[in-house]
């Protein structure tokens, strides 16, 4: 028993890779804006904090705010894309789309996807940590802190953007949208909260924590071990940046407890999976969306773990598109099939489309 699992330790380690927080404001009604190009002013509420100076004005309908929670040890960044109508059209209120960035990413990376600046909807980009892998972590006690991140955006981001913009609040409206960590941060927020996201899209996802090539990628981000798996975290269209690091590394344990399946050691992988059948029953009436190519050490995993999940979504009769496009000469001349913006952003594109036609269907 020892040496298999010895081995099994080896092969992920090497492998290519609390409760909702009390509201502390009720917001009546969405903010007003300032006038001319400047972001709408927002409230403090659901436990965020504005910090003073933190607001970066990037274009009259791009702008980054800076928020502090005691769910999340830091300040923390949240990107928001208006559409360009939002204020010459002050009684319309708009759907929302939330994109889940990558491991060793940051808001700034949606930068890289033109599409995901919409005049049919807003989109919201928070910050999902280095490492945070969009769930609340096993240990609160590492050198990074205070690690509740399912938390901060499902229980804080969310209605904060709903108190303080012109949103529709329902589920039929909102979307989650992610890739590579936040691909797996996607299809888990869909189905731990179908109250929430009507929609859903993994991009490249790691989105089977059976596949120990999986579990190595989550160990890689808390080992800091950036040769192993790394989304892309520049805004380069071309995605050719490298991550540099995935910050403090921190106990294997951290995020998910063991990862080493004996005597059940592993049971919290098991329990947050995204690709086993009891979570993903969850989705039933949820409008899923799998984008993987196959190419590279990386996106031949992702590509293994899309195919497992639309078979068990097809097996369990749930709505579940599957976008393999391979090598990415089916997608896009800027496609090589691999981890990377030349392919996500084309596929951004061909989702926020199909985004937009279902979110005007549901009006």
């Amino acid at each position: 028993m020892r040496s298999a699992l010895n081995a099994w330790r080896l092969h992920a380690r090497t492998a290519v890779v609390a409760a909702a927080m009390t509201v502390t404001a009720t917001l009546a009604t969405p903010a007003a804006h300032a006038e001319g190009s400047d972001p709408p002013v927002l409230s403090d509420g659901f436990g965020l904090t504005q910090v003073p100076g933190g607001t970066e004005v990037h274009s009259a309908n791009d702008f980054t705010i800076t928020v502090t929670t005691p769910q999340v040890s830091g300040p923390h960044k949240i990107r928001v894309f208006l559409p360009s109508g939002y204020r010459s059209d002050p009684d319309r209120r708009w759907p929302v789309a939330y994109f889940l960035h990558g491991g060793g990413g940051n808001v700034n990376d949606a930068a890289a996807a033109p599409a995901l600046r919409s005049d049919s909807m807003i989109t919201v980009v928070p910050d999902g940590g280095l490492k945070g892998w969009y769930a609340d972590w096993v240990m609160q006690n590492t050198v990074v802190g205070a690690a509740n991140w399912e938390t901060f955006h499902l229980d804080q981001v969310v209605p904060f953007i709903d108190a303080n913009l012109r949103t529709v609040a329902d589920r039929a409206h909102r979307a989650v949208v992610g890739l590579s960590m936040g691909g797996s941060g996607a299809l888990h927020y869909a189905e731990a909260r179908p109250d929430l996201f009507g929609h859903a899209a993994s991009l490249s996802g790691g989105i089977d924590f059976d596949m120990a090539e999986i579990r190595g990628a989550v160990l890689a981000t808390e080992l800091n071990l950036t040769g192993a798996w790394c989304a892309v975290s520049t805004s380069t269209p071309s995605g050719t940046g490298k991550c540099t690091g995935y910050g403090p590394t921190v106990d294997s344990d951290a995020i998910y407890g063991s990862p080493y399946p004996v005597f059940d050691a592993d049971r919290v992988w098991k329990a947050v999976n995204p690709a086993s059948p009891a979570n993903l029953s969850a989705l039933a009436e949820t409008e899923t969306t799998l984008y993987t190519g196959d190419q590279g050490l990386i996106d031949h995993f992702t590509a293994i773990a899309a195919e497992r999940v639309k078979a068990r979504s097809d097996q369990l009769g749930l709505r579940t598109r599957l976008v393999d496009y391979g090598d990415g000469s089916s997608l896009a001349p800027t496609c090589d099939g691999g981890h990377n913006y030349g392919c996500w952003a084309p596929a951004l594109a061909d989702y926020m489309a199909r985004l937009r036609a279902s979110f005007a269907a549901a009006d």
